[in-house]
């Protein structure tokens, strides 16, 4: 499919390329933040879930790093996307960077049960 038949937005496409343009940039411990926070917002409420994100802030901390920021970004055009367009943000990881997405599907399932 192109993005020419694709009915999302353009603002949208333009933050997922942005998105999947950081991605490929992020180091292997980024990339298991993205992670942490990719689960979250796909499984909202699992208690466990949201402890483990708590752990990861820090009070007092220095200025936000580049990476930081990005994740704020990533966040805030998040939460803006409707359904099709996470949806198409998935499809789109899933093409750039499949063995991500595969390992994202499975922590999804493993949270089947857990609160």
């Amino acid at each position: 499919m192109s993005e020419e038949d694709n009915p999302i937005s353009y603002i949208p496409s333009q933050e997922m390329r942005c998105v999947l343009h950081w991605f490929s940039g992020w180091s292997e411990p980024q990339r298991s933040r993205f992670m942490e926070d990719l689960l979250c917002k796909a499984v909202p409420g699992k208690l466990f879930l949201l402890l483990e994100g708590l752990n990861s802030l820090q009070l007092n901390a220095p200025p936000p790093s580049l990476f930081q920021c990005q994740m704020k970004l990533w966040d805030q055009w998040f939460q803006g996307w409707d359904e099709d367009e996470r949806n198409e943000f998935l499809h789109r990881l899933e093409l750039q960077e499949p063995a991500f997405v595969a390992k994202f599907y499975q922590e999804v399932a493993g949270t089947v049960g857990k609160d």
